[in-house]
């Protein structure tokens, strides 16, 4: 459990700052993308660290319960998964993105959702309320 809140402690926060500046500054995160995917070595390289940083949380928390915990573990092997995706298949990241940039309701509900997710990170492992 502690490593738990420690995870929500750091995840939570950068949940919530992420979220917050894509909902603020949507026609900036559509540039970032777009700048992303002509940036082959950036591609490759951002896969390294949700692959490396998935392996950890898996390897110290593969933890399948009831309990809100599940979610640390599922944002562990969500790491793996998009960081064998952009060292595997970097060339498809391109068609991705722009079909995910063009959606504006897509963009606006994934930074929302992760604004709430933050928040809740942020309560559980803060201990806030």
């Amino acid at each position: 459990m502690e490593f738990s809140l420690f995870i929500a402690q750091v995840l939570g926060p950068i949940f919530i700052v992420v979220g917050a500046g894509m909902l603020l500054n949507r026609e900036f995160f559509r540039q970032v993308m777009e700048d992303y995917t002509r940036n082959s070595a950036l591609v490759f390289f951002t896969g390294i660290f949700p692959l490396a940083f998935g392996i950890v949380i898996v390897l110290l928390h593969n933890v399948w319960a009831a309990s809100w915990v599940v979610l640390i573990t599922i944002f562990g092997w969500c790491g793996i998964i998009k960081g064998v995706w952009l060292v595997l298949f970097p060339k498809s990241v391109h068609g991705f993105l722009k079909a995910y940039a063009g959606k504006t309701q897509l963009l606006i509900a994934h930074s929302v959702l992760a604004l709430a997710l933050g928040v809740f990170l942020c309560v559980k492992g803060y201990g806030i309320l």
